[in-house]
């Protein structure tokens, strides 16, 4: 039995959910695909799927081995082709994860033009509004404006998230300009979901933290930036969402003196990806190319 070919086998059908996606993928038929599950079930002597007619899903043996084959399977495949390909030019395979809104207003532009610059390289991008261990889901990047941290995985600052608090003329005409940043206690916020109820200034006193009451939470900006138009609150965006609002004046500038904490965005790689010369290339090009805008 080749058991490096049914551990990608096993490894790929976690990946696609299910045996018909995984053996699309692996240009075999279906049947390829459970004769080589049931030998590695039978050579591990344990149950590695509960199988139905509509789904597969990982018995808890399973899941034991998929939390370590995946990471083996994926170094396995990363020395296989280093072996043979040559190192003066970057090639292969890029798996990375985004920001939607993020991707679709900068980052899908540069991915292009990256890709452009490298014929030899592919990339499946996919778009995940959630901070995500790229290693432990197989990818080579995470792209992230979320403050994490994750064991085995450097963080590579791209960009300063450039925020900017604002709101509507009309909201401000009701309800009045703040003047400090605890005049927001009294003020309808709209709060991006993943920063928190919590926000960050800084003054000439250093940092200082106000908890604001929200109007509205959501895990999109641009939902924000219409609830702002509408004079629905105070919002804190990036200047990459807000900029077109605020140059028109549907949006104007909110404590000005007071500027939000600049925080980073960056990406996410597994510390065995760093020194792979196509992750290398992403990294390097993201540095030159990529202006400075915020997270999503």
């Amino acid at each position: 039995m080749d058991i490096t070919t049914h551990i990608q086998t096993f490894v790929e059908v976690v990946r696609c959910n299910g045996f018909s996606e995984a053996a699309r993928q692996l240009h075999v038929v279906p049947s390829v695909i459970a004769k080589r599950v049931s030998q590695l079930e039978q050579e591990l002597q344990i149950k590695l799927f509960d199988r139905t007619t509509r789904r597969v899903t990982l018995t808890e043996a399973g899941e034991r081995l998929h939390a370590r084959a995946a990471s083996v399977v994926a170094e396995f495949e990363e020395l296989m082709h280093d072996v043979r390909r040559d190192e003066g030019k970057p090639e292969g395979h890029l798996r990375v994860m985004a920001p939607t809104t993020l991707t679709m207003e900068q980052l899908g532009g540069v991915f292009c033009c990256f890709l452009a610059a490298h014929p030899r390289i592919t990339m499946e991008i996919s778009l995940v509004d959630r901070s995500t261990n790229p290693a432990e889901s197989g990818f080579d990047i995470a792209i992230s404006g979320r403050a994490a941290s994750y064991e085995g995985v450097v963080d590579v600052p791209l960009c300063p998230v450039n925020l900017t608090l604002c709101a509507a003329p009309a909201y401000l005409e009701q309800f009045g300009m703040p003047n400090h940043p605890r005049d927001l206690a009294d003020h309808a916020c709209l709060a991006f979901s993943a920063t928190g109820l919590t926000w960050a200034f800084q003054s000439n006193r250093g940092a200082l933290t106000i908890d604001v009451r929200p109007r509205l939470i959501a895990d999109d900006n641009r939902t924000l930036l219409r609830a702002a138009l509408q004079a629905l609150g105070v919002v804190a965006l990036p200047q990459y969402i807000a900029g077109p609002s605020l140059d028109s004046g549907a949006l104007v500038e909110v404590l000005p003196k007071f500027p939000l904490q600049e925080n980073w965005f960056k990406a996410y790689v597994p510390r065995r990806k760093m020194s792979v010369t196509r992750v290398r290339a992403l990294l390097d090009y993201l540095q030159a190319n990529w202006s400075n805008v915020g997270t999503q």
